[in-house]
């Protein structure tokens, strides 16, 4: 097969994607009443959080996810798991270099690990195999094991989103709002401090020198209250303490309590909406009995699982015209430094993909992996995919970074139109 009919097949899913998200773009204007307005995108948001995407994680892993599959792709949550961390080492060394302002330091870490392994994937690997020449194969068969790929994906993808990226966007969020805090309280405590001359000591008893003393000791004790470095290194503490006493008895805080806090907020994180409709997707997929009970027009409680699927029809073109919506704020926006841009794009578009090539091949030669040249494809996409649209989801939930986070998703997403389609020819060309 030529390298040009290999573009050919590879580019077709991203433009399905690139025109719905257009028209989210066009929505979102004053050509078309501003459908997509800031406030319709923060509530269509919370609903596809809460509803949609939770109903097609469900009914895609309950229909096609079973587990004999679980047990065979084994070397998936691996591979995910790669992605950000390898993203994540990238995405700091950009920090540690570029040094950005405090509100983007988790933002870029987060764009550069977290790929967009849900409705990116559940489009381009069916729609691939749909495609003319496809070189998986048979396309019935091709597009119900590609689904079956996409959606383990898809709910990998969504475990990793809500513990660690919505865990490092909530830590950046925190730690910003206290040092955010502390500034407009210093400035309210420097307007509120009168600017009366000091009275001179009339104590009978007092000379020069204790006078200079008191008014050193003073001036002094303020710059201690006052002091912003203080917040600083609280690192993500939520509330801004003011005495030192209370500092004292934070550091004394046990181990246990802080185990304990640290358990309660990943269970929290974990039962997340899509989270939780991921792992009872799997539950329903694993035990025969439960998938019986709801898969299959003779089953008993199949109009639950058509209900649950018609909802979750709507998540893929919602995101995507939230994804189209959302990015123009990026137009009208230059909050964010080129040169993070352009840092940004090199990492998740040249770096990632190339590191996760030879990692995919690598797994392979040990004989880690199926010999589906369609599963190798899946996991080597994972590492080429854009940002995760939920960032942008987080940023609204934390109401922090919202306008940066819009111009990064602008142009990687305006990147992965070229990018994206390189790679997944490249993939295609040394898988077949």
């Amino acid at each position: 097969m030529s390298f040009l009919t290999l573009f050919e097949v590879a580019s077709m899913p991203i433009l399905q994607v690139l025109l719905i998200s257009a028209l989210g773009a066009f929505m979102a204007t004053e050509y078309f009443n501003n459908i997509l307005s800031a406030e319709t995108r923060r509530s269509l948001n919370k609903i596809v959080f809460m509803v949609f995407t939770p109903a097609l994680m469900f009914a895609s892993l309950s229909k096609t996810v079973t587990l004999h599959d679980i047990i065979s792709w084994w070397y998936m949550p691996i591979n995910v798991g790669l992605t950000f961390a390898i993203g994540g080492i990238l995405g700091w060394i950009i920090v540690k270099l570029l040094k950005p302002d405090s509100r983007l330091e988790g933002l870029i870490i987060a764009t550069c690990s977290t790929g967009n392994l849900g409705n990116l994937p559940i489009i381009i690997v069916p729609a691939m195999c749909d495609e003319g020449g496809s070189p998986f194969g048979e396309r019935n068969a091709c597009h119900s094991v590609g689904t079956a790929y996409a959606s383990f994906s898809m709910a990998l993808g969504s475990i990793f989103v809500w513990t660690f990226t919505y865990q490092l966007m909530l830590s950046s969020s925190l730690k910003f709002k206290a040092l955010k805090a502390a500034a407009e309280e210093q400035e309210e405590e420097v307007i509120k401090t009168p600017t009366t001359p000091k009275t001179p000591n009339k104590d009978l008893d007092a000379d020069l020198e204790t006078n200079l003393l008191r008014g050193e000791e003073n001036r002094s004790f303020a710059i201690v209250v006052s002091s912003p470095k203080y917040v600083e290194d609280t690192g993500n503490q939520v509330i801004v303490t003011r005495g030192s006493s209370i500092t004292l008895d934070q550091g004394k805080t046990s181990f246990s309590h802080k185990l304990v806090e640290f358990l309660k907020q990943i269970l929290e994180e974990l039962f997340a909406p899509p989270t939780a409709a991921a792992f009872l997707g799997f539950t329903f997929g694993a035990i025969t009995w439960l998938r019986n009970l709801i898969i299959g027009e003779n089953a008993p409680l199949h109009v639950i699982q058509d209900s649950i699927q018609l909802l979750g029809n709507g998540a893929i073109p919602c995101l995507n015209l939230l994804l189209g919506g959302n990015l123009t704020q990026g137009l009208r926006s230059s909050a964010v430094k080129p040169f993070i841009i352009v840092s940004v794009i090199v990492a998740r578009y040249i770096f990632l993909p190339a590191i996760g090539f030879f990692v995919v091949r690598a797994a392979g030669d040990l004989g880690f992996l199926p010999s589906d040249p369609l599963f190798q494809y899946v996991l080597m996409i994972q590492y080429s995919v854009p940002p995760a649209m939920n960032i942008s989801t987080m940023t609204q939930l934390f109401d922090v970074g919202q306008e940066e986070c819009s111009v990064l998703l602008l142009w990687t997403y305006l990147a992965a139109s070229l990018a994206l389609t390189a790679w997944s020819t490249f993939f295609l060309y040394m898988l077949v």
